[in-house]
């Protein structure tokens, strides 16, 4: 059963993580393009729209990673690991900045109108959320090296 628990972590891992930061990482740009666009560039928008709808998505898929991978290692015994503690913190640092800045982020850029008066706010927006994206791809970048590392493992991996 554990390495079944162990498989559907690590494919929903890959599933859902991977795909909100490729497409959280790809928004910034293409929302400036429809926002900074002189005429509304359909395109943009349309892309800037769906990537949102992904990080969107698969956010709310994203809520099993944490679900298997916490039955994975109940089933290995291994919950009290540090290494599995710190991966889980992580983890729910990850899910609050998504939740709370991310894709409120994304969703302000869309539903923004460019401001004569303020002609570097949109800009500012998405330098702002394009950091944000970053760190949010560093902690799931620290958690995929805890859980391939594990310190403190005598499984010699």
């Amino acid at each position: 059963m554990t390495k079944v628990l162990l498989s559907v972590h690590v494919l929903v891992a890959i599933l859902a993580v991977g795909s909100i930061t490729v497409a959280a990482s790809m928004f910034p740009r293409y929302a400036l393009q429809a926002v900074g666009a002189k005429e509304a560039d359909g395109r943009a928008a349309g892309v800037a729209a769906l990537l949102h709808r992904i990080c969107r998505g698969y956010a709310v898929a994203g809520l099993a990673v944490p679900v298997f991978g916490i039955a994975t290692g109940a089933s290995l015994g291994v919950l009290t690991d540090a290494w599995l503690i710190a991966s889980l913190l992580l983890t729910l640092i990850a899910a609050a900045l998504l939740a709370a800045a991310i894709l409120p982020g994304q969703r302000r850029l869309l539903t923004s109108e460019p401001d004569p008066a303020a002609p570097d706010g949109p800009r500012r927006a998405a330098a702002r959320l394009t950091m944000l994206t970053g760190v949010f791809n560093v902690l799931w970048a620290i958690v995929v090296i805890l859980m391939i590392v594990r310190p403190g493992s005598t499984t010699g991996a």
